[in-house]
């Protein structure tokens, strides 16, 4: 098999393997909205949980007349009802805090561009002192201030997150700043608004649209690494995080179950949205289509 025959398959096969993850990623968001009617139980309904069948293997049925696909915790809540449960806050809150941070950080971004001088200043050295702390820390900083709470946590990667897209967006709006079509809007003497976000922020936007689904995967393990250390969603209120956190005392009597299969949904989410992001890259950037021979 030569070069030019490995280049003509993976051509034909490209749209495959891009589609593949975007499968994946819409059943894990079709399972999230389905999760009341599809879930074998509600684990955080009391009236639904038998405590006498805590830490059940895989494949047990219940005496109440579940049948434990993937076993329960040690509260006796049902593992496969928990991962449904879970997917629905763990999107909620990446989808919410990443679409936020972005209408954030492009508007902080352009505004920076466009006005340059003093506002330039300000927000840069912002975007710069916080880009120079890892990210965790920032994070830990910001819920410990806040508080738990969905909304907070939702607030937190907020905060994390909008300085990328400031970064990345006043970058290329520079590059646009004297361009003819800017010129001609200021003569025209157009709104400021007008012009920044009619002309400006549409010009600019490509390299923030592939840098979404980036920032969507790193806010869900950003929400699990917080929800797992206690810091995050409530207890009442599971994520995948969370959920992986319950069951980790429980891994030294082998009780491998209560963590791994979240473990295991949470690993397949974030793969998922990455390589849908990889996907949105490839298909934007000209530079990384493959050449005719």
């Amino acid at each position: 098999m030569n070069a030019k025959t490995i280049r003509s398959l993976w051509k034909r096969h490209r749209g495959v393997s891009i589609s593949l993850p975007g499968l994946l990623l819409a059943a894990y968001v079709l399972l999230a909205l389905a999760a009341p009617f599809i879930a074998p139980q509600n684990p955080y309904d009391p009236l639904q949980i038998y405590g006498w069948e805590a830490s059940s293997p895989p494949g047990t049925m219940g005496g109440a007349g579940y049948f434990y696909l993937l076993g329960t915790d040690g509260l006796g809540r049902d593992i496969l009802s928990t991962i449904l449960y879970g997917l629905r806050i763990s999107l909620v809150v990446s989808i919410t805090s990443t679409v936020i941070a972005a209408l954030i950080g492009l508007t902080a971004g352009v505004s920076a561009a466009y006005f340059g001088r003093w506002v330039d200043v300000v927000i840069m050295r912002i975007v710069d002192l916080q880009l120079s702390l890892p990210t965790i820390l920032v994070a830990l900083i910001a819920i410990v201030t806040l508080g738990p709470g969905i909304d907070r946590i939702i607030l937190a990667i907020i905060i994390v997150q909008w300085a990328t897209y400031a970064r990345v967006i006043r970058g290329v709006a520079l590059s646009e700043i004297g361009k003819p079509y800017l010129d001609a809007a200021r003569l025209l003497r157009l709104p400021t608004k007008r012009v920044i976000f009619r002309h400006l922020l549409p010009n600019s936007i490509a390299p923030a649209i592939t840098l979404i689904p980036i920032e969507l995967g790193h806010a869900v393990a950003l929400e699990a690494t917080l929800s797992f250390l206690g810091l995050g969603v409530p207890i009442d209120k599971p994520s995948l995080g969370s959920t992986v956190a319950n069951g980790f005392q429980y891994l030294m009597t082998g009780q491998y179950w209560i963590s791994l299969f979240p473990g295991l949904a949470l690993f397949g989410l974030i793969a998922s949205i990455n390589f849908v992001g990889e996907g949105v890259r490839r298909s934007l950037d000209p530079r990384s289509r493959p050449h005719e021979a």
